[in-house]
Parts: C-alpha cells; sequence; structure tokens
C-alpha cells in the first residue's frame, strides 16, 4: 500500500494541524515497515520528517491553501501513483484515481465565521465539497464528529474518531538549574501563568485579560501571564486591550516558542489557562497535563472530552470564574496536586502510537 500524506502545511506552521502532521508521522514511522508513504513536503522545506526506508519526501511547489492548490496539485502527484491521499488540512485536490482521507480538525469557521478574515472563510468555505468527495473522514474528537454529522449532514458511518495526542517530548522535568534556565531566558522573576496558542479571536484572550487584571486587583497576587504564540488574524484588539488596561508590565508575549523552550515553560507554570470559545481537540491542555502542570480551560466542545476531570472548567465569557478559577490553582496547593496528579494519569490514556494504529487500520480498511 502507498500512501501520500500531505505535509506542506508544516513548513508554513508549526502549531495545531502542523503538530497534528508531525505526531502521526512520528507514530506512524514507529509501527509500520511495510507500506510506503510518501510526504509531500512544500518545496521549500529542509527537513526529514521520518528517517525510515519506507518514507519517502516529495517535494510539492504548489502552495498550502493557494487559491488553484486544489486543481494543481492534482497533476504534482500523478505521477507517484498513490493508493490512498490523507490530507490533514481538510481540503482534498479534485481529480483522483486514489481513495481519499481528510481529517475534519473542527468547524470553528462554521460557528464562528467573524473570526476568519476573507481568505480564510474562501478556503474553509470548500468545507461542503471535501466532506462530500472524501471516502472517508477522521474527527479530532466525539465533538468534533458531532458537529460534521450535524452542520455538514455527513452519515456517521464515514467519520472515525481518531484522538490526537501530544508529543512523547512533553513530560514532567524535575531539574531546577533547567528550570531555572529557562525563567532567566524570558526574565521570568515571578510566578507565571501560561497561555500556548496562536493569538486570534477564537482564543479568547481579551476574557483571560480582563480576568487577569481582576486578579491582579482583587487578590494582589505577584504573578505574571505568559503568552507563547504567534500572532494571527486579529490578534491588533489582544495588544490594545493589554495597554487599555495597563498590563504591559505583568504579559509577556513570547511569540513563537521553540519545542525545548516550550516544554520548560509548561514545567515551570504554576498553571496553564486556556479559554477558547472552540476547540476540535485542544492540544495545550494536554501538553500541559503531560508535564504535570495543572490547567484550567473552557467548558465547551472537545475541552472537557480531553481533559476529564483532571482540570477547572469555566464558561469561556465568564470572566469573574476565571479569575476565581485561577486564584484557587494558584493559591491551594492540595487542589495544584490534585490536578496534576489527575492530569498526568488523563494524559496517559492519548499516545501518537496509538492514534498512528487505529489510522493506519482505517488506511487499510480504505484498501479493501
Amino acid at each position: 500500500m502507498r500512501v501520500g500524506i500531505d505535509a506542506r502545511l508544516v513548513y508554513y506552521s508549526r502549531a495545531g494541524i502542523g503538530q497534528y502532521i508531525l505526531g502521526l508521522v512520528e507514530g506512524l514511522s514507529k509501527i509500520d515497515e511495510e507500506n510506503e508513504y510518501v510526504l509531500l513536503q512544500s518545496r521549500k522545506d529542509e527537513a526529514i520528517l521520518a528517517d525510515r526506508a519506507n518514507f519517502f519526501k516529495k517535494s510539492i511547489w504548489t502552495p498550502s491553501h493557494h487559491r488553484l492548490e486544489q486543481f494543481a496539485l492534482p497533476f504534482e502527484i500523478a505521477p507517484l501513483r498513490l493508493d490512498i491521499l490523507h490530507s490533514p488540512d481538510f481540503i482534498p485536490p479534485f481529480r483522483r484515481d486514489y481513495k481519499s482521507l481528510i481529517t475534519v480538525h473542527d468547524l470553528a469557521f462554521i460557528l464562528y465565521p467573524h473570526f476568519l478574515t476573507h481568505e480564510s472563510a474562501r478556503y474553509y468555505g470548500q468545507i461542503d465539497r471535501a466532506v462530500r468527495d472524501a471516502d472517508h473522514i477522521i474527527a479530532d474528537s466525539q465533538s468534533t464528529r458531532r458537529d460534521i454529522i450535524s452542520f455538514l449532514g455527513v452519515a456517521e458511518s464515514k467519520i472515525t474518531v481518531i484522538y490526537a495526542a501530544a508529543s512523547s517530548k512533553y513530560r514532567p522535568i524535575q531539574d531546577e538549574h533547567s528550570l531555572k534556565q529557562i525563567r532567566d531566558k524570558y526574565g521570568l522573576d515571578r510566578p507565571f501563568m501560561l497561555f500556548v496558542s496562536t493569538i486570534e479571536p477564537r482564543k479568547n484572550l481579551p476574557a483571560l485579560l480582563r480576568a487577569y487584571r481582576q486578579l491582579l486587583d482583587h487578590y494582589k497576587l505577584e504573578v505574571r501571564l505568559v503568552v507563547a504564540g504567534q500572532r494571527g488574524w486579529f490578534s491588533g484588539e489582544v495588544f490594545a486591550l493589554t495597554q487599555t488596561l495597563k498590563l504591559n508590565e505583568d504579559v509577556l508575549f513570547l511569540g513563537h516558542v521553540p519545542t525545548n523552550d516550550l516544554l520548560l515553560l509548561y514545567n515551570a507554570a504554576r498553571v496553564l489557562v486556556h479559554p477558547s470559545f472552540y476547540e476540535g481537540f485542544g492540544l495545550p491542555p494536554l501538553e500541559a497535563m503531560s508535564c504535570g502542570t495543572p490547567t484550567v480551560v473552557a467548558n465547551v466542545s472537545s475541552l472537557p472530552e480531553v481533559v476529564g476531570d483532571a482540570s477547572l472548567l469555566v464558561a469561556p465569557e465568564d470572566v469573574q470564574g476565571w479569575t476565581v478559577a485561577m486564584w484557587r490553582v494558584l493559591t491551594d496547593e492540595s487542589l495544584r496536586s490534585e490536578l496534576a496528579d489527575k492530569g498526568l494519569k488523563r494524559a496517559q490514556l492519548f499516545s501518537w502510537e496509538k492514534a498512528a494504529q487505529e489510522t493506519l487500520k482505517l488506511y487499510e480498511r480504505l484498501q479493501t
């Protein structure tokens, strides 16, 4: 069996879907030495995603999310003689003589269209054609599966839920010297809360900033808020609100953070906060739990499904609720210890090897 995996997006972004692609390829490379995998990578991408004899890199000229990619990509991959093309970035190309498998991570672009740029709305607006033409669909969670059925009218039998996972790199770090080094590197001289994600409207940072302002004013805690994530669309509001709330000296925007640094930041943080309006899966809470870091997450979409009883859950719009939840985790050592222990156990339920095994079974099913 010859499987193509569209990995072009990894060159442009290693957040979200990029992490999904990297994790899946890593998992498949560990469990499958028989089938052939062709990794469709951007021609600008020099990375070797899997150093295995049955994994091959194919440089692709067609850019990800280009207006003509559904027409141009088929011509580039036609000589590859694929049995299956797995498109982790939702939208498969036109004209194919192979089985088409797509992963739909979320339907935020349908539920929250006002959070999108015009170009993003154009690209994701092709979802109806994508789910109709695909031979099968992977959903990251039961929540996303329900949304696909409800909003796109897809038959239940056409969707398989395969949970994503955190990278195996995320683990507890006990080395105080390493933790001190990461604090020194980023100038973190106070305890800090951590937010990890691209800065865009769906992530609901304005509500977090308002709750943080209340935390400082009402509870007088000496704690910083660290934001690790690059700027996304419509991020200007976040920086304007930071200034309006006079939080410039208290909120630290790090931009993109290398994986090794992020591992240490998770371990050094007092708590991860994730107030997103909607997530198809939500990797940052799982990454934090894998490190033994307590979490407070929004009580919507897939997030309760991922964290189980290992996190405090708060409605995204409940600013006062976020303030109280952060205060509790920051000041109650018994609660912190309980959430950390539960989080570590919960995180063990998810792995990329498990996801790869389930995905491989799906590949084989599509071939029968």
